[in-house]
């Protein structure tokens, strides 16, 4: 059953052009409005065809006056990428949720030996005070055939933290997405939400 919460709770979830970020938030902000919250989406798209910088903001409850959220009030951060993860550390609150995939894509600088990629970056969000749900986003979606899910799978994993019943993502899912892939995204969230 869909819970009442007191004020508003914002997510923040961040990748890079390509990984369907915008549409992981657009199907949130659906779920959010479907089980009867006020809801509030806004966007940041850092070139983000190119591979470069993509965040939304997502904020529900009784009653939301504004998208964006302030830093350091952030209760759940997805991460679709590493070090987009960790580079968001400082939004987040302190007894904030971290759902991150382990998916690694070098930006231009680390590939010419300009700048060094963060692989650590779990280690360094554990060390935060944090303790990051980490999901093989896209490995689960290949098992479906369909890397392109691995940000439904991250999506499946949050929907754990909400206060949202299931069958109203499943239902956002077979109403948003075109017939011929409602049953992969269905499976594609299943995945993320029995993840462990």
């Amino acid at each position: 059953m869909n819970q009442p919460v007191e004020k508003p709770v914002n997510i923040l979830v961040v990748g890079v052009g390509g990984q369907g970020t915008i549409l992981a938030s657009e199907l949130l902000a659906m779920v959010l409005m479907d089980a009867g919250y006020e809801v509030k989406k806004s966007e940041v798209h850092g070139m983000a065809q190119r591979g470069g910088r993509v965040v939304s903001h997502v904020r529900f409850g009784p009653c939301v006056y504004a998208p964006l959220i302030i830093k350091g009030e952030v209760d759940y951060l997805v991460g679709f990428e590493l070090s987009e993860t960790l580079r968001s550390m400082e939004w987040l609150s302190p007894d904030a949720k971290v759902i991150t995939d382990t998916k690694a894509i070098l930006p231009y600088t680390s590939l010419v030996g300009d700048a060094s990629y963060p692989f650590d970056a779990i280690e360094k969000i554990t060390e935060k005070g944090y303790e990051p749900a980490v999901i093989e986003g896209e490995s689960l979606a290949e098992e479906l055939g369909e890397k392109k899910t691995a940000n439904i799978v991250l999506m499946g994993r949050l929907a754990r933290y909400l206060p949202v019943e299931r069958k109203i993502w499943e239902n956002a899912i077979r109403s948003n997405f075109p017939e011929k892939l409602v049953d992969l995204n269905l499976e594609a969230f299943k995945l993320g939400y029995e993840a462990t």
